[in-house]
This record gives C-alpha cells, structure tokens and sequence, in this order.
C-alpha cells in the first residue's frame, strides 16, 4: 500500500456524519467539513440537500452502500480515499447517520492510520435517535429505559448471527431499549427470536426515513410487528425501537390529537 511521504503534498480526510437526512441537523463542524471539502465521497443515504451544500468545484463521488443492495466494495473506497489524499485533495467521506455507528467509520479510520494518514471523525446524528425524537419520544426514561443498545439485523455473511432470544431476555431483565438498524429485510426472523425474551405487548416502532419530511411510521405490538409491517408498506431504510419507551410517543400522539382537537374547537368558536 502506498503511503505518504515527505515529497506528498498534504491532503486530509475527515469522516463526516451527515445525520439522518434533515441538512438543519447537521453540526457546524460537519458543515464547515463540507464546504472545505475538494473531494466528496458520498453514502447512498446522505439526502440531497445535504449534498448541495458542497463547493461547486468539489469533486462528488458516489460510494452507496446499502445492506441488501448492490455495494461499493469497501476495499475499493479506502482506495479511493487513500490515492485523493496522496494527490492532495481535501478529501470528505461523507456518511448517513454517525460515521462509528455501522458507518464503518472505524474501519476507514483504522485502514487510514495505517496508511499514515491523517483521519478526523465528525459525529452526526444517527437516526434511531432522531426518528424517535420526531415522534416526541426518549430512548432512555427513568420510568422506562436505563439503557439502550444499538444494534444491527444485518451481519456479515459468514458471521455468528445475534441471538435474538438472549438479546431480548437482557433488554428485559435490565429494562433497556432496543434499536436495530438495517432489520426490516430479517424483521420476521427479529420478531420471533425477541418473542423468546419479551412479553408479546412489548410495544415497537418502525421509523423510515428518519427526519425528512416523508419520513413514516407505525407502532406495534411485538407479536403483530411483521403483520403491521406489510400493512403498512414499510420498508429500508427504517429503524426498529423496541421498549417501553415508545408507549410516549403513543401518549405525544395522543396528546397532538387532543391538541388538534382543541385548536379545531377554538377556530369553531371564534367563527
């Protein structure tokens, strides 16, 4: 592998979050990342408008990857990354979500560092987190949640698929939430190994298109998930929360509904 040497001209990567769409949830830090960038390396998810915010003399390159889709291979983007940065490119590798939550941020960066390249990481927004903060819910509450776990329901092939079963029996013994990315291909499959562990009524949302403004969701019980699901249409790329934690954003839809409700008398009234 090449690396750089004295002769190099100096060229930079920053591994950028994007967040989960909405370019206002962005970090100035990620902002700035962005507009200085000559060389941008972008994610499949990364919405548009976030694109848009780079100089018009940057170089895009789209790398998509997306879990159950045609990818770019990943050998092939951190050699991608590697030759701008030999050429002295201010090269960002802009990602969806947080690039060290299943961005394979870790892996670029180790791969980098090892390269002898710089590597700065800018967090974002990941959107198990933002997808239930549209919905006016926590993922952590003292009268519900003392913890959350991120995992993904898609593993490498080859690798030890997640025990569902003891997954779900931890979450409810400890009183944890459960975030699972990249789980709607499997959610079938999810949804009966946490069956092993959690009480059927245990309540779910599944949050697609996390922030933006066609973002959608449905909310079940854990024993109707899959039939919810295929009622509903929902599909990648979505996340699923599961605990107790979801029962406020059924109370904040309540309460938005009685709100509705108020704001309608009172237009009805003063008519």
């Amino acid at each position: 592998m090449s690396t750089l040497s004295a002769s190099s001209p100096m060229g930079r990567c920053t591994l950028v979050g994007a967040g989960p769409g909405d370019p206002e949830l962005l970090t100035l830090k990620a902002l700035k990342a962005i507009q200085a960038a000559t060389v941008l390396l972008v994610d499949d998810l990364v919405s548009e408008a976030i694109v848009a915010l780079a100089s018009p003399g940057a170089r895009l390159v789209a790398v998509g990857k997306r879990g159950g889709c045609q990818s770019t291979p990943q050998a092939f983007i951190e050699k991608l990354i590697v030759t701008n940065v030999l050429e002295g490119e201010q090269v960002v590798r802009l990602k969806g979500g947080d690039p060290f939550i299943f961005g394979r941020g870790g892996e670029e960066a180790e791969h980098l560092r090892a390269a002898g390249i710089e590597v700065e990481v800018v967090n974002g927004i990941t959107a198990g987190l933002a997808g239930m903060t549209q919905l006016g819910a926590p993922l952590t509450h003292r009268d519900h949640a003392h913890g959350v776990i991120f995992i993904t329901g898609h593993t490498r092939p080859g690798a030890q698929a997640t025990d569902w079963q003891q997954l779900a029996a931890t979450a409810h013994a400890a009183r944890l939430t459960l975030v699972i990315y990249m789980g709607m291909k499997g959610v079938a499959d999810i949804a009966n190994g946490l069956l092993q562990g959690l009480p059927p009524a245990t309540p779910v949302a599944v949050i697609q298109n996390a922030s933006l403004p066609h973002q959608r969701h449905a909310i079940a019980r854990l024993d109707e998930l899959v039939t919810v699901v295929a009622q509903e249409g929902l599909g990648s790329p979505s996340v699923l929360v599961v605990g107790q934690v979801v029962r406020c954003a059924q109370s904040f839809a309540q309460w938005l509904d009685s709100a509705d409700l108020d704001a309608a008398r009172h237009q009805a009234r003063a008519a």
